[in-house]
């Protein structure tokens, strides 16, 4: 399987805060790797490392081959100017934990918004796509109702149609369903499911630890900013190796 993501020693620091501690992971096209682990661990901040929302402090992020943020000649790195790093950033699609919709717009406007303000499609054919795509994530006939008429279930899934307008290469979700009520969790869960079953390549941030059982290609748990253990989801959950690990899930599971 070629790999999608590639991150190679990645450290990122905020002053003298060491958030990320050498971080080495690959993602294979089609694949869903999942990241669990305490909060303050460093897993939204490698999320916003992928997306170029965070500029990494060394190591390097490479998308489908392509370096990302910088260019490299004999050994030394030079940042990419604005432009293409925002070209770049739409290979990857990002949903937060806050739906950050637009609220005097919507559902359909949020998601038409980026690809022709962005991405310069006409109106009528993205209207067409956005529809479709809400559709997918299960919200047909809601399209003209604004944020405030959706539940937050509704809202998230409105955010990822959004992210899906832009036909990245690569999803990733920060912690999806952490801001919803437990009763609306499931309805959002479901979507990613179907985008995995797709073969959408993703990456997830999330503390539904069955979920993640259910849907991971690829298991990840960190803790201060290092990946402690890695490996197939149901043996790392069933017989963790790490000490770290096994007190983390003695907790959650």
């Amino acid at each position: 399987m070629s790999s999608a993501v590639i991150l190679q020693g990645i450290h990122k620091f905020f002053g003298t805060f060491h958030a990320l501690r050498g971080i080495d992971l690959n993602i294979g096209k089609g694949e869903v790797c999942v990241a669990i682990g305490p909060s303050g661990s460093g897993k939204s901040t490698l999320l916003r490392c992928i997306n170029q929302l965070e500029t990494v402090s060394a190591g390097r992020v490479i998308l489908n081959g392509e370096l990302q943020g910088y260019t490299e000649r004999e050994n030394r790195f030079y940042p990419l100017p604005p432009r293409k790093v925002a070209e770049q950033r739409r290979q990857t699609g990002m949903v937060f934990q806050r739906f950050n919709l637009f609220p005097h717009m919507t559902a359909v406007q949020n998601v038409m918004e980026g690809p022709v303000q962005v991405g310069g499609q006409r109106r009528a054919e993205a209207r067409a796509i956005a529809m479709t795509l809400l559709n997918r994530v299960g919200l047909a006939g809601l399209h003209d109702r604004y944020p405030n008429q959706l539940s937050g279930g509704q809202q998230q899934r409105v955010a990822i149609a959004r992210a899906l307008a832009m036909q990245p290469e690569v999803m990733l979700f920060d912690e999806p369903t952490s801001a919803l009520d437990p009763e609306l969790v499931g309805e959002v869960l479901d979507v990613i499911k179907d985008l995995a079953r797709s073969g959408m390549t993703m990456m997830l941030v999330t503390h539904e630890i069955g979920f993640a059982r259910e849907v991971a290609d690829h298991l990840v748990f960190m803790d201060q900013g290092a990946i402690v253990e890695s490996g197939p989801p149901r043996t790392m959950l069933a017989a963790p190796q790490e000490a770290r690990t096994r007190a983390f899930l003695s907790k959650v599971l």
